[in-house]
């Protein structure tokens, strides 16, 4: 399974993914708006699923002490590319996120999770990854974990391209929250999907106190066509908008990428 997640991310432009279009920088922009109201001090930050850096260099730029690791090695090339051109240091490797054994227990102030519960397929995968992330979390550290809603994927993908439009899909989707990159109708890689209540008790099954959960794009990526018409004036009332209600508990599961944070 390992090997057909690296190679789809070793095949795409992760580089551009947040930064392409309206509808794609909404995410970046809501979620680094509420990390400059949580992080209003200097940190320590890992962030274990970096991609190819663009939280972790916005991070970093702002004064926060920040390691990046991720699962696929190009990712990493391309952060150690970047680095060159920065006047500060990052520690960088490649690392699987349910094994974080390179670093000592409670050594970071906030731990990024975001990307890798997008494809632990099996809870396991997905208990070691969150048992790590709180291993090398300091006590009273925050550790925000990036997760698919799985009641708005298949409304997402159906929208997108009807030939998606499966029932047998949308069941599969719902139910399981699982697809393999080898089923039928596979339209990424392997992936899981999770839902508001499931993580919220993950957390607290954990011992974590929830502090905060809210979308990072909400629908915008289902009308992208529409947003990326918009002009800059347009978009920014768009995005306080999404700013202004992005914690609402009913708009939770109707949105592309979700965050929860908890306190260690």
């Amino acid at each position: 399974m390992k090997e057909h997640i690296i190679n789809s991310y070793e095949n795409s432009l992760e580089e551009t993914r947040l930064t392409s279009n309206n509808a794609r920088k909404i995410e970046f922009i809501n979620t680094t708006r509420i990390l400059d109201e949580l992080l209003d001090s200097k940190k320590k930050v890992l962030d274990c699923a970096a991609g190819t850096g663009i939280y972790a260099f916005y991070l970093a730029d702002q004064g926060h002490d920040v390691t990046a690791t991720d699962l696929t090695p190009r990712h990493v090339e391309v952060i150690n590319q970047t680095l060159a051109e920065k006047s500060y240091d990052m520690t960088t490797a490649v690392m699987d996120a349910t094994d974080m054994g390179r670093f000592a227990d409670e050594t970071f102030d906030v731990v990024l999770n975001m990307g890798p519960f997008y494809h632990l397929t099996c809870e396991t995968q997905r208990q070691k990854c969150l048992a790590e992330s709180i291993r090398v979390l300091k006590k009273g550290g925050l550790l925000l974990t990036a997760y698919i809603p799985r009641f708005y994927v298949f409304q997402y993908v159906a929208l997108s391209n009807k030939h998606f439009l499966d029932a047998r899909l949308a069941q599969q989707i719902v139910t399981t929250g699982v697809l393999h990159h080898d089923d039928e109708k596979c339209f990424w890689t392997d992936t899981y999907y999770a839902s508001k209540e499931e993580m919220e008790q993950l957390y607290k099954d954990y011992g974590l106190d929830v502090t905060d959960h809210f979308a990072q794009d909400g629908l915008t990526p289902t009308f992208a066509a529409t947003v990326d018409n918009w002009t800059e004036e347009e978009f920014k009332i768009w995005c306080d908008y999404h700013y202004s209600v992005c914690r609402e508990p009913s708009l939770l599961g109707a949105s592309n990428h979700v965050i929860i944070i908890g306190r260690k």
